[in-house]
């Protein structure tokens, strides 16, 4: 073997003194033996495999069922259990370990080898520990750190060693002394620490620049021409007084909670849906997403946004507020099917929310230590479950809550459509039980039987429904014949003598049966948008249930009735492995508290703990978010990982003094945005002004020597065109909008189990539409294209920062788009209308916030005319909206094709956008223009 590794001094030519050998041994050997070896080979004295015992010297030397000496000191070669490790003699001795998984790195054999040719000493525990503690110190600075955390599965891990860097997010934060100079903000002394030597930053950003750049990032849309005029002559006059009042306007604007909550939502996964095979529709989301928008508004202190979020229902009861905002627990995609086992259910939100609340709050994907300790972070699995059980009794439910005054409740008149659906679905349903009663009569009179019974059992059936009769709760239709054919079940009489289930039907009738009494059944849960419910939680007994389809209620005797869980550690992971039971509990590397065993109260332990201003995690999390979301670029580049495997902080000192400033303002987000905009880091201009220098552009916007463009996000994009055209509903909250989207993706077929999901059909009026894209319905089984393409995530996992592609697709749906163009011709005819003298001055005015130079004025009129000779010559149709789409499956129950029209009532009122033929050629023309400005990098990036 070739010899070439360094052994961290303890390699002395081709042997070891004995005391290096029995360093060795003390700080790689026997570690590695107790990790590798003993499982099999000593920690259970009955279970010796082979024989063979490495407990001490004598016995590992002894051999095991061979009978031949294992280990000859100062003879490596001629030890079978270094030749065993390096599973090279595999005819000789059985390769050791015995798992290809576990198999020894070339390193760890040099150490073995080492020591055997050092003598093999072997000291005794006294020794060893002496031998450990007179190296502490060195080895430590070499191999890094143990930290004391609770539970962990094996010794060996809990010993493990770790790089103090790698620690970092665990350390208490420092605030550091900082010296400044004539007022300099402390964040650009702190940056100017860490500048590569030599290089200049960027000179700061013009006016215009900087009040777009500003006011997208608090705001999430365009300044009008006004107030870029307006701050640009304050800025001529003094240009720090503009900024800091340009600042505080941005923030009392009510937009500037919807800003923040859009980058909110993105980590907790906010969604208008369940996913899954159902992705029933969640009808009370919308009022979560629009306490974030309130809390963000009136800078509601931090620590208690946490608070609230995770146990604001135990913290206040009654309180409908606190009812909503413990809606985040349940963001997470769920479900309960038929044909799901609820304990598997129920474990999969208890690991949702665990790993959930350790992502937001915490920057810890806690899932990792789900089934072993953390293979790279100090958090045992013990750990995981400890958090985990805080959620133990924490039950899902619909509460009662009533409307708050600050809740927008407009729009509700729409649920027409979905009572017009629900009639529809009871029609079918009826006609089909009127069929069943007819059929049952021919079944009869094939049979010969008497019918007497079944008449009779008819007629009481009958009466039962037109008195309001129901058969079970969660139906919404009872038919006739199915309370008769039940009424006969329960008198016993044998199944021969009444007719079967869904009597004579034809798979036509099979297939419309089950898309009515699916569809009323998803009508439930819609229709809950519109009633006073929360989508919340609570505590109490995990009650019996076999499968969940419609909102769920809290019961009146949650505290006695169903299982009160006793959390364990799950081997592998698996609900039905419990192992060690373990009790409430948080991060053991942090600290330990008490928690009351109690079924309430254990959120709210928790979340003081992680809104302690004593937390590293919790202050560093919202810090490093908060600059991401102002710089497009984190301090810690891992937001929602601050473990060993995330990216480690590129300004420490940075980051803990913003963390400790936090807490010195109160917790107040909206103090840390005015520090964190005035700081000349973050009015640079991103114009590179080194051209000699050997600076990449990356690295320049790494150090903050210059400010880093980015594109739009894109809700900011559609928002800033609806803007730009004056389109822009800018009332705040209330139920989701649904906006148009591509045509063939909203009709085309979406299953869900056992039928198909509605189609997407947008709002009827266009100030219905034209919201905010904040607001839109967020389907997580249905993706709007323009979105999808322009980076906007998923809901089904955390979003700790997007991603920003550029890809073909983009074009298509900016340049080729009908949504893109119809801004296009908005904007046009906007423009048009207000005749102005200068049209495409205007239109720069309004896109960009500046006038045109020459050149561009001169090949925009130049386009403009050679279009309007081009659109003088083209026709149009109107836009007409389908009322009904065929949709076509085959039968489950017989595998025969079906098919049936789905009627669409909505589009019935729908009144289109501005259209081609509502425009002279004059007003289309200038949409090209237009369109072709709205596709530009200075409309789609910040500079």
């Amino acid at each position: 073997m070739t010899r070439n590794i360094t052994l961290i001094a303890l390699l002395l030519g081709s042997s070891l003194h004995a005391e290096d050998a029995e360093a060795l041994f003390v700080r790689r050997v026997w570690p590695l033996f107790q990790e590798k070896c003993l499982a099999c080979h000593g920690n259970d004295e009955k279970k010796i495999k082979g024989d063979y015992d490495m407990r001490t010297l004598e016995s590992a030397t002894k051999g095991g069922e061979s009978e031949v000496k294992a280990l000859v000191p100062g003879k490596p070669e001629e030890s079978p259990l270094y030749l065993a490790s390096t599973r090279q003699h595999e005819d000789d001795w059985e390769p050791m370990p015995p798992k290809e998984a576990d198999k020894l790195y070339a390193e760890q054999l040099a150490w073995i080898k080492d020591w055997i040719a050092g003598g093999a000493p072997w000291p005794d525990e006294a020794k060893r520990n002496a031998i450990a503690k007179a190296n502490a110190k060195k080895w430590s600075a070499e191999d890094g750190i143990t930290v004391k955390t609770t539970g962990a599965l094996s010794p060996e891990w809990a010993n493990r060693r770790y790089k103090p860097e790698a620690l970092w997010g665990y350390q208490k934060v420092q605030k550091p002394e900082i010296e400044t100079r004539n007022g300099e903000n402390p964040i650009d002394a702190l940056i100017a620490m860490r500048m590569p030597e030599g290089v200049k930053p960027a000179s700061a950003a013009d006016a215009r620049t900087f009040i777009r750049r500003a006011t997208f990032d608090l705001l999430g849309l365009p300044p009008t021409p006004e107030e870029i005029a307006a701050f640009e002559k304050a800025f001529a006059q003094d240009g720090d007084a503009a900024t800091k009042a340009l600042i505080d306007r941005l923030l009392e604007s009510p937009h500037y909670g919807e800003r923040m909550a859009r980058h909110w939502l993105d980590v907790v996964r906010y969604a208008d849906s369940s996913g899954f095979a159902n992705d029933y529709e969640r009808g009370n989301a919308w009022r979560y997403r629009d306490y974030v928008v309130r809390s963000f508004n009136e800078d509601k202190p931090y620590d208690q946004f946490i608070k609230q979020q995770i146990a604001g229902d135990e913290m206040k009861s009654n309180d409908p507020e606190m009812l909503i905002a413990v809606g985040f627990l349940r963001m997470g995609p769920w479900e309960l099917t038929g044909m799901e086992v609820a304990k598997v259910a129920r474990q999969r939100f208890l690991d949702d929310v665990t790993n959930s609340v350790g992502e937001t709050f915490l920057a810890h994907s806690l899932q990792c230590a789900r089934c072993h300790d953390h293979k790279f972070d100090p958090v045992p699995t013990h750990d995981y479950y400890s958090i985990q059980a805080c959620f133990g009794t924490t039950q899902l439910a619909e509460r009662p809550a009533s409307f708050l005054k600050s809740e927008n409740t407009a729009g509700f008149e729409e649920s027409k459509y979905l009572e017009t659906r629900r009639i529809e679905h009871m029609a079918v349903l009826k006609q089909l039980d009127d069929k069943m009663l007819i059929n049952a009569e021919k079944w009869f009179a094939e049979k010969k039987l008497d019918r007497t019974v079944w008449d009779k059992a008819v007629a009481n059936a009958r009466k039962f429904v037109q008195g309001g009769g129901q058969m079970r709760k969660a139906r919404s239709f009872t038919g006739v014949f199915e309370v008769a054919r039940s009424a006969l079940q329960k008198q016993g009489l044998p199944e021969g003598q009444y007719p079967p289930k869904l009597v004579g039907f034809t798979p036509e009738d099979f297939g419309n049966e089950r898309v009515a009494r699916k569809g009323l059944e998803r009508l439930k849960w819609e229709l809950d948008r519109y009633e006073p419910f929360a989508f919340s939680v609570y505590d109490g007994r995990t009650p019996q249930m076999v499968s969940v389809n419609q909102p769920m209620r809290m019961p009146k005797d949650r505290m006695t009735e169903g299982e009160l869980e006793q959390t364990a550690i799950l081997g592998g992971g698996d609900p039905f492995s419990p192992t060690k039971p373990v009790k409430p509990g948080v991060l053991s590397i942090l600290n330990t508290i008490e928690f009351p065993d109690a079924i309430e109260g254990r959120r709210t332990m928790l979340a003081n703990w992680i809104a302690s201003a004593d937390n590293p995690l919790t202050t560093r999390t919202i810090v490093n978010r908060l600059w991401l979301w102002h710089f497009g670029q984190a301090i810690a580049g891992n937001p929602n990982n601050f473990g060993s495997t995330g990216k480690k902080p590129t300004h420490p000192e940075l980051l803990d003094f913003l963390a400790a400033t936090l807490v010195e303002k109160k917790w107040s987000l909206k103090e840390m945005h005015r520090l964190i905009m005035t700081s000349a880091a973050y009015r640079r201009s991103s114009e590179l002004q080194m051209a000699d220098s050997k600076l990449s552009r990356e690295d320049a916007e790494k150090s903050y020597a210059v400010f880093k463009p980015r594109r739009l996000m894109a809700e900011e994009l559609r928002d800033a065109m609806l803007s730009i055209t004056g389109e822009l509903n800018p009332v705040m909250g209330g139920i989701p909008n649904r906006p148009e989207i591509n045509i063939e993706v909203a009709m085309q077929p979406r299953m869900v189990m056992g039928t198909f999901a509605s189609a997407w059909v947008p709002n009827p009026l266009p100030q219905q539409r034209h919201r905010r894209s904040l607001y839109a319905l967020k389907i997580r089984g249905l993706r709007d294209p323009f979105m999808e393409v322009f980076n906007e995530p998923a809901p089904d996992f955390s979003c700790e920062a997007r991603d920003v592609s550029t890809v073909t697709p983009q074009v298509f749906s900016l340049f080729n788009g009908q949504a893109s163009y119809n801004r296009a011709l908005a904007l046009a005819n906007r423009v048009m209308k207000e005749k102005a003298t200068d049209a495409v001055g205007r239109v720069f005015e309004l896109t960009f916030g500046r006038k045109p130079a020459a050149d561009e004025k001169a090949l925009c009129e130049a386009h403009w005319k050679q279009m309007e000779a081009k659109q003088a010559q083209i026709s149009f149709a109107k836009h007409q909206p389908p009322l009904t789409v065929k949709r076509e499956a085959v039968e489950e129950n017989t595998g025969e094709k079906f098919s049936f029209h789905e009627k669409l009532p909505a589009y019935a009122d729908f009144v289109p956008d501005l259209q081609p033929t509502d425009c002279d050629a004059k007003t289309r023309a200038l949409a090209d223009v237009c369109l072709v400005l709205l596709n530009s990098n200075e409309f789609a990036y910040l500079y």
